[in-house]
């Protein structure tokens, strides 16, 4: 006898998350603990009721798949839903990730699960799940939001409103207009998502916004001290002073 299996479905048509209810039914061990329209409720879902399994969407609006997984972390069990995506498929073979391709039968629906419970068995190792949605995504414009999971919260921060990040342990802080959200990431990670326009790495523990300095001032021999416009004041190191240097 299967070990049961409680289960998210996540899709914006209801058409899809009917099939997916289809499935599943015909599995007394798996039990459909929330049927999510949107990757807001998925994540209100999955905080709350943390279930051994996500089925995922991967193109849905407002928050896509792979921001839903980003939000859920590394800890979560997932299988990807998803229309034909040359980059997605790309990167969940590299990195054997499981995923359905629309349509999908009944079949190919059992032998996911199968491999779902296969995996939990053996206890496999967490998603690396900054690889796969850096992978997983077109390569194009620099992120125009960060989003932060505070609980069953999301966040939504234009990057427009962060002065700077900080490295902190194993997060990474966005201070923006006097406020400080924390996000379980690291600082080399915020910093391929950001426009290297604007956002300049000025020591191993500070990304800054260049729209917020004030003025550069010398601390001591070899390094600086950045003040910003509300005052803040942020190291510089020699090598951040000198990216900083490019774009001032």
């Amino acid at each position: 006898m299967s070990a049961h299996l409680r289960i998210v479905i996540v899709d914006d048509e209801q058409l899809s998350r009917s099939v997916v209810r289809e499935y599943a039914s015909e599995d007394p061990t798996i039990e459909i603990v929330a049927d999510c329209a949107n990757g807001f409720e998925a994540v209100k879902a999955v905080s709350e009721l943390k279930p051994d399994l996500v089925l995922l969407d991967v193109q849905m609006p407002k928050l896509d798949g792979f921001e839903v997984l980003e939000l859920l972390g590394r800890d979560q069990p997932v299988v990807f839903i998803t229309a034909y995506d040359q980059y997605a498929l790309r990167a969940f073979e590299v990195h054997a990730v499981d995923y359905l391709l629309k349509p999908f039968s009944a079949d190919r629906f059992q032998e996911a699960i199968a491999r779902v419970r296969e995996r939990l068995r053996a206890k496999t190792a967490p998603l690396a799940v900054e690889e796969i949605v850096r992978d997983a995504r077109p390569k194009g414009a620099p992120a125009e939001r960060v989003l932060i999971r505070d609980g069953a919260n999301v966040h939504v921060l234009p990057v427009d409103k962060i002065d700077y990040v900080e490295a902190q342990d194993d997060y990474v802080a966005f201070k923006s207009e006097g406020k400080q959200f924390l996000k379980d990431q690291t600082l080399s990670a915020v910093e391929a998502t950001l426009d290297p326009k604007r956002f300049v790495r000025i020591h191993r523990s500070f990304i800054l916004n260049i729209d917020r300095i004030a003025k550069v001032e010398l601390y001591a021999k070899d390094s600086r001290i950045a003040i910003l416009r509300d005052g803040t004041r942020l190291p510089v190191s020699r090598a951040g002073y000198a990216r900083l240097s490019q774009l001032l």
